[in-house]
Formats: structure tokens, C-alpha cells, sequence
């Protein structure tokens, strides 16, 4: 039913181009960044336990790292800049991960948390990044004949590379090493007392979970053609933190229709169409809506199916809190 539910959802998004307008096929592109950004952070918070507030610093040296690297002039191949990119975040996340991993509980999120703001002071504060005023990308990379610079050139991309990050950590998470970290999230103590070093396993999650951020920075800084310090600030971690937790922890679908749920409702809150001067006051209106979802979803969003099933076969609803907990 799940691989039903992730193949129709891939087709659809495949699709959209087909039926959508440039303004639809922009917001869409962005959400599916934003995805790559909630799976990257549903690796370590739902799969391992971990709970990173430094996300978007790792998001951030990815995006900042394509415009910097295209401005050396030594080429504007894809093959190259992106993995560049990529590795840049994921040797980041691996020195943060190496300190921070030493921590447990809040210290672990106080010092991932600082981490990330470390990384925007250097941006924001020092000519590198451009001050608050950023940096434009004035070329974006080619593949062959495939240019970026296409809007749906970059969203076939964009696509394709949420696909990838998809597949790859599905297949990372049914295997040895996935089921190390779910032993991890659930009894780290047990896992030791069984022979498992976990600080290894630990680390290794932290970097890989950075090097996708990382990609989603890249895919940003070409959507965007612009970045800022403000994708390393602490708002941005927060915000994806959110998405999977709307979603619903412990499952990578949870990541994609978080980012989605909470993307499209922000968009919803915003439109003065349908809201008109209350469109100024979004934040309450998003922020209702999360604090109802959580409410009546303690799973997330991936628990409507089994909450209309209690509901038909009459499960009284303490029992049905009582199965969530």
C-alpha cells in the first residue's frame, strides 16, 4: 500500500509540468527541495533518535558552496560542482557530527544549534558570503545539453534527485546498517550491551544526513539563482524539524507530505484572495493548523488511514490514544 502510495505520488509529480503553469511548476520545484531537506533530517531524527537543530547550516554551506565554486570560472559542468557542493556539506556535517555526537539529549541540540549558527555568523558577518546582502549566481551548471537555467530542465532534476535521495535511503534503511540505527533510536544502551560500537553508526548517519542537506542547498541556489545567510538561520531548522513531525516520525512518506502539508499551507495562509487582511497574520493561522494536526494526528499525517479505520470499526478513542502511545 505505502510503495502504491510513493509510485502514484512520484507519477504525479512527474506529470504536473503537463497540467501546471510557470508560477505552480516554481512552488512545486521548491517544495520538492524542501523535501530533500525533510528526508535528509528524517535520517536522524526519526530513523536514529537524533534530534539536529543545525539542519540548515548543512543546507546552507551546500547552497552557498554553488555560488562560490561558479565563480572560480573553472567550469560549469554539473559533474563536477555538484558533488563538490555536496562533499563540502557532508565534511561539515562530519567535524559538527564528530564534536557534537560526544553530547546526548539537549546538549546535543543546544550544540548542533550552535554549529549552525557558527556557520551563518561567517556569512553573514564576514565578505565570504556577501554580508546580509548575499550573493547572486549569475550562470548556472550545464549537463551536456541539459541547461539548469530551463525551469523544466531544473524541475526534471529536482525530481529526479528527490527519486534518488528517496530510493537510496529506503534501500540504507532495510539494510544492516539501517537496522543498526533503528536499534539505536529505540534502545541505544541495549546496542552497546550487545557489542555494537554506535558512535560510528552515529556519525556516519550525521554526515550522510548533511550531504543530502547539502544537495538540497544546491538545488535551492540554482532554483533561486540567489542565497542569503538567512538559509543557515535557525528559523529554516526549525521549519523542517515541523515538516517531518507533521508527516509523521519514523516514516520516509512522512517526510514528503510533511514538506508538502506545510509548504502548501503556508501558501494557503498567505493568499489574500481567499484570506484577504488576515493574510498578514499567517504565521497564527499556519501555526493553528500544525497544533490541530498534532492534536488529532499524534502519528502524523501518515495516521489518517489507520485513524479512519478506528473510526469505522467504532475503536473507542482512548483505546485509539492508547495504540498511538
Amino acid at each position: 500500500m505505502h510503495k502504491l502510495f510513493i509510485t502514484a505520488a512520484f507519477a504525479a509529480l512527474a506529470a504536473f509540468p503537463l497540467v501546471s503553469g510557470s508560477y505552480g511548476l516554481d512552488l512545486v520545484n521548491k517544495i520538492m527541495i524542501y523535501a530533500v531537506l525533510a528526508l535528509s533530517l528524517e535520517l536522524l531524527v526519526g530513523s536514529t533518535g537524533l534530534v539536529c537543530f543545525g539542519q540548515a547550516a548543512f543546507f546552507g554551506i551546500g547552497a552557498y558552496a554553488t555560488v562560490l565554486v561558479m565563480g572560480l570560472d573553472l567550469g560549469d559542468s554539473l559533474l563536477w560542482i555538484l558533488p563538490v557542493c555536496v562533499a563540502l556539506a557532508g565534511l561539515y556535517a562530519l567535524a559538527v557530527g564528530a564534536l557534537s555526537l560526544r553530547t546526548k539529549g539537549v546538549y546535543f541540540i543546544m550544540v548542533t544549534l550552535a554549529f549552525a549558527q557558527m556557520a551563518y555568523y561567517v556569512v553573514h558577518d564576514t565578505p565570504l558570503g556577501g554580508g546580509t546582502d548575499g550573493i547572486y549566481l549569475y550562470s548556472k551548471p550545464v549537463l551536456g545539453s541539459l541547461d539548469l537555467d530551463k525551469p523544466l530542465v531544473l524541475y526534471g532534476f529536482t525530481w529526479a534527485s528527490l527519486l534518488g535521495v528517496y530510493v537510496f535511503l529506503a534501500v540504507l534503511l532495510q539494510s544492516r546498517f539501517g537496522r543498526a540505527l533503528a536499534g539505536i533510536r529505540v534502545n541505544e544502551q541495549r546496542m552497546r550491551a550487545t557489542g555494537f560500537s554506535t558512535y560510528p553508526y552515529k556519525l556516519a548517519a550525521f554526515t550522510i544526513s548533511g550531504a543530502i542537506a547539502g544537495l538540497s542547498g544546491f538545488l535551492f541556489a540554482v532554483k533561486d539563482g540567489f542565497v542569503n545567510p538567512e538559509l543557515m538561520s535557525w528559523h529554516l531548522s526549525g521549519a523542517v524539524l515541523i515538516m517531518i513531525i507533521l508527516g509523521g516520525l519514523g516514516h520516509l512518506r512522512g517526510a514528503l507530505i510533511g514538506a508538502f502539508a506545510f509548504a502548501l499551507l503556508q501558501e494557503l495562509f498567505k493568499s489574500e484572495a481567499i484570506f484577504g487582511n488576515f493574510a498578514k497574520h499567517w504565521h497564527l493561522g499556519l501555526g493553528l493548523s500544525i497544533i490541530a494536526c498534532v492534536a488529532w494526528l499524534p502519528n502524523g499525517l501518515v495516521g489518517i488511514p489507520e485513524k479512519i479505520s478506528q473510526r469505522l470499526r467504532g475503536v473507542p478513542r482512548d483505546e485509539q490514544e492508547a495504540h498511538h502511545g
